[in-house]
């Protein structure tokens, strides 16, 4: 992976040297020697895990870390988006190359992976939009559609990941474990109005479904773009973040995917966010590109995009949770998370009654 912005340490983040030694000690049990010192620097965007551009000097590569308090470790697993990209791999759709896994503590005191770096950049931010004109920003959209659609067709059985989740019953597991995070991140002011969206949605739980690789937090911010690559135009170098991965409902990505479109979304960011400008497709006219692109029929659409925002809206209680925690920097997003978290709810209500 990359990323050209390096952040400003959170504390209680930044490795000491023994920690580096110890990871220079790993690599090289895994048959990756590096070439001196190694150094790590915070790279903003994040705030599920800890992500660090790491180098001896020569080479360069990319460590994931869970956050070092405040976390709950269904969402912070990285050893699920090591396990899922390693499968993918060879699919087609672009991932960043795994290296090394460690699970246990002794290295790092979490578990933490490291893959390649990647050459290209993330656009997180509106004003990295900015520079790209019309006709880029709408290529980056279609190649970003079309591969979640190759994704989604991807046979998971033969490749391996049979075992990575349960095909049976996705929505109501989905909302089981959102439900649960709830009770675990949600602040007591708004106990009641999360519980009540679960419980519209226990009323509403889908029948049967498609079963694919879900990502579990698709959109644009979440893939690293190379603009001028192999084909001469914009690409989709590698999806990251895949530490929500599981076998799905493809529906749930899409929905997601566009849930992530309403400007409330840059409450979390803490500024105008790439995925939120008014310069791409809205909802409607993303999941008609998804269609249009050999994805699966958008059965149950009302559903799933209010367990999106319900979705959303968790995640971002639990980001204001572990800034409660300490494992926060004090930067504008996790603030702005808190307060985007009842917003998140309306939006489910609106979805629910075909209004949103």
């Amino acid at each position: 992976m990359s990323d050209d912005r390096t952040a400003a340490t959170p504390l209680g983040t930044r490795l000491a040297d023994a920690e580096l030694a110890r990871l220079a000690t790993a690599l090289r049990e895994r048959g990756t020697t590096p070439a001196g010192p190694l150094r790590a620097e915070p790279i903003a965007g994040g705030r599920s895990n800890l992500t660090y551009r790491l180098t001896d000097g020569t080479s360069t590569w990319v460590l994931r870390t869970p956050p070092r308090a405040g976390h709950t470790p269904s969402a912070h697993d990285v050893a699920r988006e090591f396990t899922v990209t390693s499968a993918l791999l060879p699919t087609g759709v672009p991932v960043a190359r795994p290296v090394l896994l460690v699970e246990e503590p002794s290295v790092l005191g979490v578990p933490f992976t490291v893959v390649e770096h990647v050459d290209a950049r993330s656009l997180r931010l509106a004003t990295e939009l900015a520079p790209l004109g019309d006709a880029e920003v709408d290529e980056v959209v279609t190649r970003l559609i079309e591969v979640l659609a190759a994704l989604h067709r991807v046979d998971h059985v033969a490749v391996g990941l049979e075992r990575f989740g349960r095909p049976d019953a996705y929505a109501e597991r989905q909302l089981r474990r959102w439900a649960g995070q709830w009770t675990l991140v949600g602040p007591p002011g708004l106990a009641a109005g999360g519980e009540r969206v679960a419980e519209l949605l226990r009323a509403r739980l889908p029948g049967r479904h498609h079963v694919s690789v879900v990502h579990g937090d698709y959109r644009l911010d979440n893939t690293l773009v190379r603009l001028g690559g192999a084909t001469g135009g914009a690409e989709i170098a590698a999806v990251v973040d895949w530490e929500l991965s599981t076998i799905g409902d493809p529906v749930a990505d899409v929905a997601l995917m566009c849930a992530y479109r309403d400007r409330v979304f840059d409450l979390i960011v803490g500024a105008p966010s790439s995925w939120t400008s008014p310069r791409l497709p809205g909802a409607s006219g993303l999941a008609q590109r998804y269609e249009r692109a050999g994805g699966v029929p958008l059965r149950d659409w009302e559903f799933h995009l209010a367990l999106a925002y319900f979705k959303i809206g968790v995640i971002a209680a639990g980001i204001a949770h572990r800034h409660r925690a300490g494992a926060g920097d004090g930067a504008a997003g996790y603030a702005g998370a808190g307060e985007s978290v009842a917003r998140y709810f309306d939006l489910a209500h609106a979805a629910l009654r075909g209004t949103a």
